[in-house]
């Protein structure tokens, strides 16, 4: 994890930020200053940014929109008060309404970026100055400290290069908190292809079949916002195992970007998680990034106790067998 401080000072209405990136200057301001790359870890997971306009210019505004894993959608935008390639820049943060106005209701504040070399990259001082004490406080208790942190945790994979990034490794877990775990899989393929794997029957059921000796028997998908979906498994003769399936209701879909999913086991009251693909393209490869929110640690652990994390990396390989290959 990047972050190696996040303080707040009441007396001096500041909260700093101290993070440490194995980059190079240059290469950390162009991941801050270009949207499209912004845009991969601003806002916590779960809430992944989109912005829709980007004058990097003092003087210049950005919006965007941070969507949530049932639709929810929290705007904001800046303007961009001082640039100083490759050292720093400086904005007014607020939180916007749907036409991209301020919210006067919310508290603004100003926001410093600063990046300087260290021996072993780049250190990001960033200093966050509010109106009065009331405003610090209701940003520290709307979560901004945590959603920073867990935000500026993503960018380890956005400064690398994909393959550098997941070379090797298959499908990987990170536990983020009782609640919420991160599964990432590069898929050596394009974007496109990597979604309608995941959203066409026909398709589905080459490759989503989890450990050999496997057939999906039931695949039903209706992938548009409000509709279901429905899978079961069963085994081949000879491999033991009873039959099972999942079934759930599409929450966002926004192809060929990022699709949430509940996701319930078929005939049993155990709780439905939330399930948040995203998936990013660079040369032609395909990063999977799937955050599931569980309804506490214990279901977490149970579920994961299943050996899903091997299962699913089964699948994914045949995944790029039979379908990217």
């Amino acid at each position: 994890m990047p972050v190696t401080d996040i303080t707040s000072d009441p007396e001096k209405l500041t909260m700093n930020i101290v993070a440490d990136f194995a980059a190079t200057p240059e290469r950390v301001w162009h991941v801050f200053t270009d949207p499209r790359q912004l845009e991969r870890f601003w806002g916590p997971p779960g809430w992944p940014a989109t912005f829709t306009r980007f004058d990097f210019a003092p003087g210049g505004l950005a919006q965007y929109a941070m969507t949530g894993p049932r639709g929810e959608t929290s705007r904001g935008r800046w303007e961009f008060l001082t640039i100083d390639e490759p050292r720093s820049f400086e904005v007014l943060d607020g939180f916007a309404d749907e036409h991209g106005d301020l919210d006067d209701g919310m508290p603004a504040m100003r926001m410093v970026f600063a990046f300087e070399p260290t021996a072993t990259g780049t250190r990001l001082n960033g200093v966050t100055y509010f109106h009065s004490i009331d405003d610090l406080e209701k940003a520290v208790g709307m979560g901004m400290v945590e959603g920073t942190r867990m935000a500026m945790g993503q960018l380890d994979v956005v400064l690398q290069d994909l393959r550098d990034y997941a070379a090797g490794k298959g499908t990987r877990l990170e536990v983020l908190d009782d609640q919420h775990v991160r599964i990432t899989r590069l898929v050596e393929g394009p974007r496109d292809l990597v979604w309608r794997a995941h959203h066409e029957p026909e398709l589905l059921k080459q490759w989503l079949l989890g450990p050999d000796g496997w057939r999906m028997t039931v695949c039903e998908v209706d992938a548009a916002p409000g509709g279901t979906y429905r899978y079961a498994w069963e085994p081949d003769e000879g491999t033991e195992g009873e039959p099972f399936g999942f079934d759930g209701e599409t929450l966002v879909s926004d192809a060929p970007r990022r699709a949430v999913t509940t996701e319930h086991m078929t005939g049993t009251d155990y709780p439905a998680t939330v399930n948040d693909l995203q998936l990013y393209e660079e040369n032609g490869a395909t990063l999977l990034t799937l955050i599931i929110t569980y309804p506490d640690a214990a279901t977490r652990d149970m579920v994961l106790a299943t050996g899903m994390i091997d299962g699913m990396e089964t699948s994914y390989q045949r995944l790029e067998r039979q379908l990217v290959a």
